[in-house]
């Protein structure tokens, strides 16, 4: 199964306002079924599932009805045995969180079926009582140098927060004006980014190598994923690099071997950020509670992510430097601010500024990236069990978006790629799966499995 969120959309006639209205659903109107020839041959096969998402990239939704669809393609596939399930819904529907969570909500699990899936519980709420039951006991141990200390690291606490803060808004801000990304071969032009289709692919993982390198690092499967994505980001630059040289000269520049990368690079990545106060994926019934603290909609903040491209010796140095500027990020309200910005923006000049004066920041970074938390058991839809899912969004303004999500024991990425920027994803995707493999080996050969 796979969930599109398509952002693309014509502009809005100076004077006219587009606004919600309640209507008839005509099932016969959005639920399309793939004409096709079914194929027995498997790659011939996989072709023709990628092209038809390519193709459904092409076109924006048509706003006489409601802005969603679903397409139903009957083809054997090396993800699906049975075929696929393909929405394709506006994102002004709500962000990725409201949607997962609704298309959760009509899926069951395979083993119970009178109960919904269950999802993963955040480690901090488990760790909530028993936190707030240890600093209780903890108030009554120490003294007045125990109460001065920790007043001191209160406040330089608040200050680091309120400088992490103020930088992040700054870089933020400055990337709509001048602060741009390095020209690399994945990176359009200035203002050159096109409007094309994008080709989007999707490959899954087994999610017990993320937990072995999550446990090995010390660090979360979030700082895991967007660590092979930098490493396999860094093997695929290196070969586009190694190529171009190629061009010039008869050398073998392009093979992995060879640093064909120029230095100091800058390549930046906008995380995703849900804002809500309850994260993660929720029950749809929390969702649709007026005031609640898992509120439906778009609630979503940015966080923008430098990321080191070079080959590293020690393949774990992926891992590390992403876990630290993500570390950093936490001990910031970047995401909280760029939230108000974008509410401020609308307030004040209407959505089309807020719109524009977004594009400008966000096509100043190269990729976008999110990881999605995804049911851990097996759940099914109208009696098909579901085999993986997938999530991804186009229409933003990025050369590339990489996407992750979970289900059971697997891991899939999603790659949704601008073909005149990237005509060869399944390339990138081979090294992202290779720099994975190489980062788990290395932590079984160093004896750091836990």
């Amino acid at each position: 199964m796979m969930l599109m969120m398509a952002e693309k959309d014509e502009p809005v006639n100076e004077g006219g306002n587009l606004k919600w209205v309640r209507t008839n659903v005509d099932m016969d109107k959005h639920v399309i079924i793939a004409d096709m020839g079914h194929d027995d041959d498997e790659v011939l096969a996989e072709k023709f599932v990628e092209d038809y998402i390519y193709d459904l990239t092409k076109t924006s939704l048509d706003k006489s009805k409601p802005l969603w669809e679903v397409h139903i393609i009957n083809q054997k596939t090396a993800e699906a045995e049975g075929g696929l399930f393909v929405f394709k819904i506006h994102h002004s529907m709500g962000d990725g969180m409201s949607l997962v969570s609704l298309l959760l909500a009509c899926t069951r699990p395979i083993t119970d079926p009178d109960t919904v899936p269950t999802l993963p519980i955040p480690k901090h709420k488990q760790n909530h009582n028993h936190d707030n039951q240890d600093s209780c006991n903890n108030k009554s141990s120490g003294g007045f140098i125990t109460s001065s200390l920790r007043w001191s690291m209160g406040v330089l606490w608040l200050l680091q927060l309120f400088w992490n803060t103020l930088v992040d808004i700054f870089l933020f801000l400055a990337t709509g004006f001048f602060l741009r990304d390095s020209q690399t071969p994945i990176r359009a032009p200035p203002f050159g980014l096109s409007s094309s289709p994008r080709r989007i692919i999707f490959r899954s993982f087994s999610l017990d190598d993320f937990k072995l390198v999550k446990n090995a690092t010390n660090s979360t499967i979030n700082d895991v994923a967007l660590g092979v994505t930098q490493a396999g980001l860094s093997r695929y630059l290196n070969r586009r690099y190694g190529e171009n040289k190629n061009n010039k000269d008869e050398g073998d520049s392009s093979r992995g071997t060879v640093n064909n990368l120029p230095n100091n690079i800058r390549l930046r990545s906008v995380l995703v950020v849900n804002i809500r106060p309850s994260p993660g994926i929720q029950d749809l019934a929390d969702m649709m509670e007026k005031n609640g603290e898992a509120e439906w909609g778009n609630k979503l903040g940015y966080v923008l992510i430098p990321l080191t491209i070079d080959l590293k010796e020690d393949p774990l140095d992926y891992i590390r430097q992403v876990k630290l500027q993500i570390d950093r990020k936490k001990h910031s309200l970047e995401a909280l601010s760029t939230s108000y910005i974008s509410a401020l923006v609308f307030l004040l000049f209407g959505i089309k500024r807020m719109a524009i004066f977004f594009h400008k920041i966000l096509s100043g970074a190269t990729m976008g990236f999110s990881n999605i938390v995804g049911p851990t058991q097996e759940i099914g839809i109208y009696g098909h069990n579901l085999a993986f899912l997938a999530a991804t969004t186009y229409g933003q303004p990025h050369e590339l978006m990489v996407n992750f999500q979970s289900y059971m024991k697997k891991m899939t990425i999603v790659l949704t790629v601008d073909e005149d920027r990237i005509p060869d994803p399944h390339q990138l995707c081979n090294d992202i799966e290779d720099s994975l493999k190489l980062i788990k080996d290395t932590i079984i050969e160093r004896g750091l499995v836990k």
